[in-house]
């Protein structure tokens, strides 16, 4: 199945301030996140973050939360982003897809992810925009997130499905500004 920008949803899990001082490669995974988002915003996907316990674990980083409107920010307490069906209420919610960054991979990404996929949404994680503490435990995350079902992607392959063409104006502005 193919990542299409009119049935996906980026979803941003976690990036937060306090938290981020842990996470293995924490600036990288910033990076990435923030290239997708912003493909997202000029291919018109929606974009959703979440954060966990915001009065610990501090806002969102806020290179991702510039220009984010707060009705698109859910604030849990829950690991899973998708456990009390608040997600599916907010804008881009109700779509069948959802592109996942975020951390850390083995916690909140992965109860995500597996509730979506319970839900039935057709879910893909950007493995270079996912982070954990300890690598081994992203790795497992990963590795059980395929098992059941999620399709692990790089920034790349959700960048070029989502323009599906060459030749337009959008490919061309993307390709000059995104991709080298």
């Amino acid at each position: 199945m193919r990542i299409r920008a009119t049935q996906s949803t980026l979803l941003i899990i976690d990036i937060q301030e306090r938290l981020l001082p842990a996470i293995l490669d924490s600036a990288l995974m910033i990076e990435n996140t923030a290239w997708l988002q912003q493909i997202a915003q000029r291919v018109g996907v929606p974009v959703l973050l979440t954060e966990q316990y915001s009065k610990g674990l501090g806002p969102t980083a806020a290179v991702l939360r510039e220009g984010v409107p707060d009705a698109a920010i859910l604030e849990k307490m829950e690991f899973s982003s998708a456990a009390d069906g608040e997600l599916f209420k907010r804008p881009g919610g109700e779509r069948q897809q959802f592109v996942i960054c975020g951390c850390e991979t083995h916690v909140c990404v992965m109860q995500t992810v597996l509730d979506l996929l319970e839900h039935g949404n057709q879910v893909f994680v950007v493995e270079e925009a996912v982070s954990s503490r300890r690598a081994s435990d992203k790795a497992l995350a990963l590795t059980r997130m395929r098992q059941a079902g999620a399709q692990i992607v790089s920034r790349e392959m959700v960048a070029f499905e989502w323009m599906e063409r060459a030749g337009t104006e959008l490919f061309k502005s993307i390709s000059r500004e995104f991709i080298r």
